[in-house]
C-alpha cells in the first residue's frame, strides 16, 4: 500500500514560517531595537549578580556616581558615564544572543494555534474537543487536511504529511504505523489517507513547546565549562579587589618615604576605574553570549539540543559513530555490473534479471531493470500466459518470478545457492570466487538462477558520497575517531571503509554491538557521538554523551537522545561536531584576548598613575599618555568599546578550521594573545590624542 499526496483543502492562512531555522541577519533592526530595550531591563541587580564580573562593574558605577555626585568634575562624571555603558554593552551582548532566539521563538508561538482533535472514545465513536484538553494515551484520527493535533505515535495507516512547519522542508513525507517512521509532531498537516495516532506528550510538553523553550533560552542552563570558567573569573575579580584597593595606601606611603610633593593619594574613582580595566570584563561580558550563539547556530542548521552541555560536549567528542547508509554512501545500491559465470551470456543473465525485477519496486529493482534497459535494450515485458511473482522476504531472502514452468530468482548468495541445490542444481565452482571479488570491492552480490542453473552475479554498488573522504581527513586531524557503522558483512564493510576514508568500522551491527562499542569507548576516556531513529537505538543514543536523533524516528529515540534533528540528515553529525568545536575555540580565544588586553591595560596605566612618585616608571610609560587622568579614562573607553566591538564575533564564531588541538592553541595565542597585548596600545593611544584633541584635557 502506497500513499499518494492528494492537495489539502483549503485552510485559513496563517504564517507559516519555513522551520524553525531560518536566517536572520546579525543586525536585524526589531532584535537591536528589543536587545536595546533589554539591556535596560537587566540592569535588575538579580540579574547582573548572576555574572559576578559584570556585578562588581555595576557596583562599581554606583561608586563612581555617588563620588559625581558629591565632588563633581568631568573626569568623574566621564567615568561614570563609560562604566554604565560597559554594563550596558555587556547587557547587550546577551540580549543579542537571547534576541535572535526569541524572534525564532515568536515564530514559533505564531505557527501554534488551538487545533481541534478527533478523539477516538473506547466504544468506537468520535469526541471532537480542543488539542489543548488531550492527555498521554488518547487516540485521534487524522485525515486528509487535518492539523495533527499533538505529538505521537502512529498505531494505524499510512500518510503523507507536510512537516514544512517544523523543518522548512516543503517536500511531503511518508508516515506509516510499525517500523522507524511513526512518530508524527503537533502541528505538521495531513495530506492524504487516515491515520490513528496515540498521543505521547503530556499537556504543554510537546515537541513545538519544547522547541520554543529551547530557542528562546527559557531552559538553558550554563554548561560545566561555563560554570567553572565564571568561577575562575570570579576568583581574579576578588583577588584584584584588594590589589586595586591597597594601592591608595601604598600610593600615600611611596609619596612619604620618597619626599615627592602631594600625598600620594589615589581618587576613589581612579581606583575603580583601575579596577574594573585589570579584571576580565571583556571575557565576563562576552560569555553568556557566546554560549547562547552556539546553541542557536545548532538551530540554523535545523538541529536542536535539549541543552548547553550536549553543545560542548560535541566539541569534546573523541569518537563519532556513523552510520554507512544516508550518511556515509548515497543510501540507494543501483546495479552496476552483469557477471555471468558457467559459460552464460551477459545478455542472458540481464534477460533474466530483468524479468526477476519487474515486480520489484525498490530502488535495487528498478536500478536492474534500468541497467538491462541501458546495457541491451531489453526493455520491460507484457508477461503473457501463466506467471506469479514472488516477493522477496527475510526468511528466503530472495524474489523472482515463475513464468510457464520457469522458476526465476535472484537474491543474497547463500540463498539462491541452497534453492539451486534444492531444485536439483549445483552452482558452479566459479561462483563464490565472483560474489567474494564482488563484496571485497564494497559491492553488494545478488546471485540469479533460473530453475537449477545459476546464470550470474548483479553488482550493486553503494556509492560513497563525494567529499567525505575530505570530511574524515578533517576529523582525524581534530584528532577525532571516525566508526562506520553498518548491517553489512565484513568484507563489503572492509571495501566501503577504506574507500571513505574512515578509521574502523562495525559490521553486521546489532543494538547490543553499537551499545558494547560505545561503552568500551567511554571506558578509555573518550566522549562519543552517533546518530539513531529507530527504537532499537534508543539505549545506543542515551549511552552516547552526544546522541542526535532524526527528527522521522520514533518517540522512544527523540526521547533518548540529547539533539534532535529536525531534517533527519545522518550527514548533519558532523557539523554538530564542528559547531560544538567552534563554540569551545571561541569562548578560548576571547578568553586569550581578554587576559591579554588586561596585561596591557595594567602597563597603559600604573606608569601613567605613579610615574611622578617613581621617575623611574616613566620608562615603561611608552604611549606617552597625556596625563594620569586622562590615560585611565582612554582605558576605561576602550574597555567599553572593545565589548561592543566583539559582539559580531562572540555571536557568529571565530572562523573554525580542522586542526588539532595544538595547532588551534598556537593560532589563538598568535591571534588572540599577542593581538590582545598590542591592540589596547593602539587604541588607548588614539583615544587619548582624540581626548586631548577634543580639549577634554
Amino acid at each position: 500500500m502506497t500513499a499518494t499526496a492528494a492537495p489539502a483543502p483549503a485552510a485559513p492562512e496563517t504564517p507559516t514560517p519555513r522551520g524553525v531555522a531560518q536566517s536572520r541577519s546579525l543586525f536585524d533592526r526589531k532584535i537591536l531595537a528589543q536587545s536595546l530595550r533589554d539591556s535596560f531591563f537587566k540592569l535588575d541587580p538579580r540579574v547582573q549578580i548572576k555574572n559576578p564580573v559584570m556585578f562588581v562593574v555595576a557596583v562599581g558605577t554606583v561608586v563612581t556616581f555617588i563620588e559625581a555626585v558629591a565632588k563633581p568634575t568631568f573626569f568623574s562624571w566621564a567615568i561614570t558615564v563609560w562604566l554604565f555603558l560597559t554594563v550596558i554593552f555587556a547587557n547587550f551582548a546577551e540580549a543579542m544572543a537571547e534576541g535572535r532566539g526569541k524572534a525564532q521563538a515568536d515564530t514559533l508561538r505564531r505557527m501554534r494555534s488551538e487545533t481541534e482533535a478527533r478523539r477516538l472514545l473506547p466504544d468506537g465513536g468520535e469526541q471532537r474537543c480542543p488539542a489543548s484538553e488531550l492527555s498521554k494515551g488518547d487516540l485521534v484520527v487524522c485525515e486528509a487536511g487535518d492539523v495533527i493535533p499533538s505529538d505521537g505515535d502512529i498505531i494505524e495507516g499510512i500518510a503523507s504529511v507536510d512537516e514544512s512547519a517544523i523543518t522548512g522542508e516543503s517536500a511531503p513525507v511518508i508516515r506509516e504505523s510499525g517500523g522507524d517512521r511513526s512518530a508524527v509532531t503537533g502541528g505538521t498537516r495531513v495530506l492524504s489517507d487516515r491515520l490513528v495516532v496515540r498521543i505521547t506528550a503530556e499537556r504543554g510538553q510537546t515537541f513545538l513547546d519544547r522547541m520554543i523553550g529551547l530557542v528562546e533560552g527559557a531552559n538553558r542552563q550554563k554548561t560545566p565549562n561555563e560554570l567553572a570558567l565564571t568561577i575562575l573569573l570570579a576568583v581574579l575579580t576578588i583577588v584584584f579587589i584588594p590589589v586595586v584597593v591597597s594601592l591608595d595606601p601604598f600610593g600615600h606611603f611611596s609619596a612619604l618615604v620618597s619626599g615627592a610633593k602631594g600625598t600620594g593619594t589615589v581618587d576613589v574613582v581612579i581606583l575603580v576605574a583601575l579596577l574594573v580595566c585589570l579584571i576580565p570584563t571583556t571575557i565576563g561580558a562576552l560569555l553568556s553570549a557566546i554560549g547562547i550563539a552556539g546553541m542557536d547556530r545548532l538551530v540554523q542548521r535545523n538541529v536542536l539540543a535539549m541543552s548547553g552541555r550536549a553543545v560542548e560536549a560535541a566539541g569534546d567528542v573523541q569518537t563519532l559513530l556513523l552510520d554507512k547508509t544516508g550518511t556515509i554512501t548515497l543510501g540507494n545500491r543501483m546495479a552496476s555490473t552483469f557477471i555471468p559465470v558457467g559459460g552464460h551470456s551477459e545478455q542472458e543473465l540481464a534477460s533474466a534479471a530483468q524479468l526477476a525485477s519487474l515486480a520489484d519496486e525498490t530502488p535495487e529493482g528498478r536500478s536492474i531493470v534500468v541497467l538491462a534497459k541501458e546495457r541491451f535494450a531489453i526493455r520491460e515485458r507484457q508477461l503473457e500466459g501463466s506467471h506469479e511473482f514472488v516477493a522477496f522476504t527475510a526468511q528466503t531472502r530472495m524474489s523472482g518470478l515463475d513464468l510457464d514452468g520457469r522458476r526465476i530468482r535472484k537474491g543474497a548468495a547463500e540463498a539462491v545457492k541452497r534453492w539451486v541445490a534444492e531444485q536439483g542444481g549445483t552452482p558452479p565452482d566459479e561462483l563464490d570466487g565472483v560474489v567474494e571479488t564482488v563484496s571485497r570491492a564494497g559491492s553488494t552480490p545478488l546471485v540469479v538462477a533460473d530453475g537449477g542453473t545459476v546464470l550470474g552475479v548483479i553488482e550493486l554498488k553503494d556509492v560513497v558520497k563525494q567529499g567525505i573522504r575530505e570530511k574524515f581527513d578533517q576529523m582525524r586531524q581534530m584528532g577525532i575517531r571516525t566508526v562506520m557503522i553498518t548491517g553489512d558483512n565484513p568484507l563489503t564493510a572492509a571495501a566501503i571503509a577504506q574507500e571513505a576514508g574512515v578509521d574502523d568500522y562495525l559490521a553486521e551491527a546489532t543494538p547490543e554491538a553499537k551499545m558494547a562499542l560505545i561503552k568500551a569507548e567511554q571506558e578509555g576516556g573518550k566522549l562519543v557521538a552517533m546518530t539513531g531513529d529507530g527504537t532499537n537505538d534508543a539505549p545506543a543514543l542515551a549511552q552516547a554523551d552526544v546522541g542526535v536523533a532524526m527528527n522521522t524516528g520514533t518517540t522512544a529515540a527523540k526521547e533518548a537522545g540529547n539533539m534532535v534533528d529536525l531534517d533527519s540528515n545522518p550527514t548533519k553529525l558532523i557539523d554538530v561536531v564542528e559547531i560544538g568545536k567552534q563554540l569551545l575555540i571561541t569562548r578560548g580565544a576571547l578568553t586569550t584576548f581578554s587576559i591579554a588586553n588586561d596585561v596591557a591595560k595594567y602597563f597603559a596605566i600604573i606608569p601613567a598613575l605613579f610615574a611622578a612618585t617613581y621617575p623611574q616608571l616613566s620608562t615603561l610609560n611608552i604611549m606617552k599618555l597625556h596625563s594620569p587622568t586622562s590615560a585611565v579614562l582612554s582605558a576605561v573607553i576602550f574597555n567599553a568599546l572593545v565589548i561592543i566591538a566583539l559582539v559580531p564575533l562572540a555571536l557568529r564564531g571565530v572562523r573554525f578550521r580542522a586542526a588539532g588541538a595544538s595547532a588551534i592553541l598556537r593560532r589563538n595565542v598568535w591571534i588572540y594573545g599577542v593581538g590582545g597585548l598590542i591592540v589596547p596600545f593602539i587604541f588607548i593611544k588614539l583615544i587619548d590624542l582624540v581626548l586631548v584633541a577634543l580639549h577634554a584635557y
